[in-house]
């Protein structure tokens, strides 16, 4: 997601901000308690958030990967935040959120070679241009 991020800071003029959703762990989370006090350390991966980033939405969802529909996941609020889920060529966490955009009714297209197959009723881009047309279909739709 580096790269994607700094792909677009690069763009101009553009439309939008960088946004990341930034997985963490929180030690102890299963102690925490309403009423009572602790120390809690937060703790981002190295990387997190990239360089990149404008806007860091801070989480303790932390599955990824073949875990990436599991309630845990912080897929569910990139999915769920989307006007339109442009999937680009991935591994289990794009599939995951490619199954969660069908899910959730979220409008999504797929760009570039994600192999043989997507999944049911994914739309396929072959250029650009027609990425392009589908956003601007989505744009601002809530």
């Amino acid at each position: 997601m580096a790269e994607v991020s700094r792909a677009f800071s690069e763009v101009s003029p553009r439309r939008g901000l960088i946004i990341g959703v930034i997985p963490a762990t929180v030690e102890p989370l299963e102690s925490l308690e309403r009423r009572q006090t602790s120390d809690i350390a937060y703790l981002l991966p190295p990387g997190y958030p990239n360089e990149w980033v404008e806007i860091a939405v801070y989480t303790h969802l932390d599955a990824t990967g073949s875990d990436g529909t599991l309630s845990s996941s912080r897929n569910h609020i990139t999915v769920l935040s989307a006007d339109a889920v442009v999937a680009l060529p991935g591994q289990e966490g794009t599939w995951s959120e490619m199954w969660l955009a069908i899910q959730y009714g979220v409008p999504i297209i797929a760009y570039g070679d994600h192999g043989p197959v997507t999944p049911h009723g994914i739309e396929r881009a072959g250029t650009l241009d027609q990425v392009r047309v589908f956003l601007e279909r989505f744009r601002a739709r809530r």
